[in-house]
C-alpha cells in the first residue's frame, strides 16, 4: 500500500493554489526543531490509521516535511524541505552577486551545486532501491555533476577575467543576461544526472486503490522530467527577475547618485525571489503524479486497476 504521505497527496485537490498553500505549511522552518522520535511517532500514527487530536493536527505536515515518502525513513536534517530556504538563501544571494575573482565565483557555485545535488538525491524516488548505502557509481556521478556545474556556473566570471574583458556592455551581458539561461540549464542538468538511476531502473507505480503495480521507466521519465523542469523554473526565475529589476532601477536618478545601493538591492531581491519561488516551483507539478495506463509498459497495464496509475515525483 501507499505510504501515508503519498495517500495524503492522493486525497488532496490537484489545483496549483491548493498545492502552494500546502507547501507553505510544509516549508515552515520550525519543523526542523522536531526530534526524530517525534517525527517517527507522527508518521507511525498516520500509518496505523489512528485518528489524530486537534492538538496533534500538525502531525501530517510534520510527516510530510520530514519523512521520505518511499522509504518511510526520516530525511537528513539539512535536506528536509523546511531546511531548503534557510540554508540556501544566503548561498544563492552570494552566488548571483557580481564577483571580481574567479575563485570566489567557483566557491559559491560549488556550495550551491553541491547542496542542490544532495537535496535532489535525498528527496528522489527510491522505490526501486533495496540498498541503504550510496553506490560508488552514484557517488562518482554526483561528484562529476557538481564539478561540471560549478565550472559552468562560474563561466561568466571566468570569461571576464581570463579574456580581460573591459567593455561595460559585454560585462553586463555576461553578468546580467547569461546567468539566466545558464542557471536554468544547470538546474535541469543537475536533477537529470543525479536521478538518472531512476530512468534506468524505473519507479514504482500504484493503481487507484494504492496497490503497487510494478516498476515503470515511462513513469520515471515523467517524474524526473517534471522535477527537473520545476528546479529549472526556480533557478531561472531567481537569475532573471533580480537582474531585470536592478537594470530598471539603475535608470532612476536616486540609484545613479547612490550606486552603493545596487549591491544590497540585488542581494535582497535575489533572496526575496528565491523564497517566493521555492513553494511555487514545488507546486508546479503534483507531488503524486498521474499517468494514463495505456502510456506505461504493457506488462503493467494488465495488472492495474482503473485507467490511471500514480507515481511519487520526488523533489
Amino acid at each position: 500500500m501507499m505510504d501515508p504521505n503519498l495517500l495524503f497527496w492522493k486525497n488532496q485537490r490537484q489545483g496549483f493554489l491548493s498545492r502552494v498553500r500546502i507547501w507553505l505549511d510544509i516549508l515552515d522552518p520550525t519543523f526542523l526543531l522536531s526530534s526524530d522520535a517525534e517525527i517517527q511517532k507522527a508518521h507511525a500514527s498516520l500509518a496505523s490509521g489512528e485518528k489524530l487530536s486537534e492538538k496533534d493536527s500538525h502531525a501530517q505536515t510534520l510527516s510530510l516535511s520530514s519523512v521520505h515518502a518511499d522509504s518511510g525513513a526520516v530525511l537528513p536534517l539539512a535536506f528536509r524541505p523546511p531546511a531548503l530556504v534557510p540554508i540556501t538563501a544566503p548561498v544563492v544571494a552570494a552566488t548571483f552577486l557580481p564577483h571580481t575573482h574567479v575563485k570566489h565565483a567557483l566557491f559559491w557555485q560549488f556550495l550551491l551545486q553541491s547542496y542542490n545535488a544532495g537535496f535532489s538525491y535525498a528527496n528522489r524516488n527510491s522505490s526501486s532501491e533495496q540498498r541503504k548505502a550510496m553506490p560508488s557509481k552514484q557517488f562518482l556521478l554526483m561528484a562529476g555533476t557538481v564539478s561540471c556545474a560549478t565550472v559552468a556556473g562560474a563561466l561568466p566570471q571566468v570569461l571576464i577575467n581570463r579574456l580581460s574583458i573591459r567593455s561595460a556592455g559585454i560585462q553586463t551581458f555576461l553578468r546580467s543576461f547569461l546567468p539566466f539561461p545558464l542557471s536554468t540549464a544547470l538546474a535541469f542538468f543537475n536533477v537529470l544526472t543525479v536521478r538518472s538511476e531512476e530512468l534506468e531502473t524505473g519507479i514504482q507505480v500504484f493503481d487507484f486503490n494504492g496497490n503497487p503495480v510494478g516498476l515503470s521507466k515511462v513513469a520515471a521519465q515523467k517524474a524526473v522530467g517534471e522535477t527537473a523542469l520545476s528546479r529549472a523554473l526556480l533557478f531561472g526565475a531567481t537569475a532573471l527577475v533580480p537582474d531585470s529589476l536592478v537594470f530598471l532601477l539603475q535608470r532612476l536618478r536616486v540609484i545613479q547618485k547612490t550606486s552603493r545601493l545596487v549591491t544590497p538591492l540585488r542581494a535582497v531581491s535575489v533572496v526575496a525571489v528565491w523564497c517566493f519561488m521555492v513553494p511555487v516551483s514545488f507546486s508546479r507539478f503534483p507531488q503524486l503524479g498521474k499517468i494514463k495506463k495505456e502510456y506505461v509498459e504493457e506488462h503493467l497495464q494488465a495488472a492495474a486497476y482503473g485507467n490511471l496509475l500514480y507515481y511519487h515525483r520526488g523533489l
